[in-house]
């Protein structure tokens, strides 16, 4: 059943006057600018807050302004994203930033509807966006917004659920007393992260007990209803180092597209059962590069987990014989001094200092303030006409 507008109403007032005594301090929460908000919201998807702090400065550093992220490379933004993970987000970033150049003539849109219509930008960040650096009475449903509201109605059921998706948006939006929406994202945030924790909740020094229906039924520790998690599984590849008589190393990109789309990486991939990395990468590298390769040198193995599987990954050195690369393809011979400059996932980065540990990695940002924030561009732009369906 649906909450009343008068016990909604209690709710909120208890949790502005809970957060208005406990907020946490962020420095993204020190400024309204749009994008600046916009950046920390999309970083902050499935990542912890202390991990995004240096990458949020460094990526600033980077692009101080809109106009700045629509006219840069795509290698420049996913090597100033590198190490945080959830490659998609950052083309996504960069697709919508150019986006609001040319389409809203620089300037973040300012309502839910607009901001939904960009790439990577879903209803509840389309919210959270519009009230933090707005200040509009938009409604979220992040992660934490979703387990404390699912809490205080007991909903028991799969939060997937239409029905339930219903229920909890009507919720959150009748929490938002007029003209107080960012207050209560915020709040809503900061109470599911310091107090109505995933595991173990804080029940006696939540400001929210005595309204609590799922605390009433002795279920808050069952909800949200968990899903029965799946084996991550783990998977064994090869990479091949390949030097020439320069001394260059060659890397190829990924597809565009997919895990680690646009990342630069070593070519390789997953031998057949029985089949030496040695072997494998010899055959590999002659059919899909037109390279002969010989000398092999087995590295150290590298182990590494993305979020849905993890890697065994066994670098070998080899030197180039003959033959050459494709032409047209996605390929690079570089020096390894220029591996720093170059986007890899994390897999590639531990091999990289396997393979050269004279070179001092520079994937884990610098602590540095981002710089103060810049307008100018020359990025052509395009008065919008009309909207789309939001994705």
């Amino acid at each position: 059943m649906a909450p009343s507008a008068a016990r909604l109403g209690a709710i909120s007032l208890r949790l502005l006057a809970w957060f208005s005594a406990n907020a946490r301090e962020m420095e993204w929460r020190e400024t309204r600018d749009p994008y600046r908000v916009w950046i920390s919201e999309i970083m902050l998807q499935q990542t912890r807050v202390e991990t995004v702090a240096p990458y949020y400065r460094r990526f600033l550093g980077a692009f101080p302004a809109v106009e700045a992220l629509a006219g840069a490379s795509p290698d420049a933004v996913m090597k100033a994203w590198e190490g945080l993970g959830y490659y998609a987000r950052a083309r996504n970033l960069h697709r919508a930033a150019v986006e609001v150049v040319r389409e809203f003539g620089g300037r973040v849109p300012s309502t839910v509807e607009e901001l939904s219509s960009l790439p990577g930008v879903g209803r509840s960040t389309a919210g959270a966006i519009a009230a933090l650096a707005f200040g509009r009475d938009a409604p979220i449903l992040d992660a934490n917004a979703k387990r404390v509201i699912a809490r205080l109605l007991s909903v028991q059921e799969d939060l997937s659920r239409p029905e339930a998706v219903r229920l909890l948006w009507d919720a959150s939006a009748g929490l938002i007393l007029p003209g107080r929406g960012r207050e209560t994202a915020l709040a809503l945030m900061d109470l599911g992260a310091m107090v109505c924790l995933p595991r173990a909740p804080k029940c006696a020094i939540c400001p929210l007990a005595s309204l609590c229906e799922g605390r009433r039924d002795g279920v808050e520790e069952r909800i949200p209803a968990r899903r029965r998690r799946r084996e991550i599984p783990h998977r064994s590849a090869a990479a091949a180092v390949i030097l020439d008589g320069r001394g260059r190393v060659f890397i190829a990109r990924r597809p565009p597209e997919g895990l680690l789309g646009g990342m630069w990486e070593f070519p390789g991939g997953e031998p057949a059962q029985g089949e030496s990395p040695e072997r494998f990468l010899v055959r590999e590298i002659r059919i899909r590069w037109g390279m002969t390769i010989a000398a092999p040198e087995r590295l150290p193995p590298v182990r590494h987990a993305y979020s849905h599987f993890r890697v065994t990954l066994v670098p070998v050195r080899f030197l180039r014989r003959a033959g050459a690369a494709p032409k047209g393809g996605e390929w690079r011979w570089i020096s390894p001094e220029e591996l720093e400059k170059v986007p890899f996932p994390g897999a590639a980065r531990k091999l990289i200092a396997r393979a050269f540990p004279e070179i001092r990695s520079a994937a884990t940002p610098a602590t540095a303030r981002p710089a103060p924030s810049r307008s100018p561009s020359h990025v052509p732009v395009r008065t919008r006409r009309g909207g789309r369906t939001p994705s």
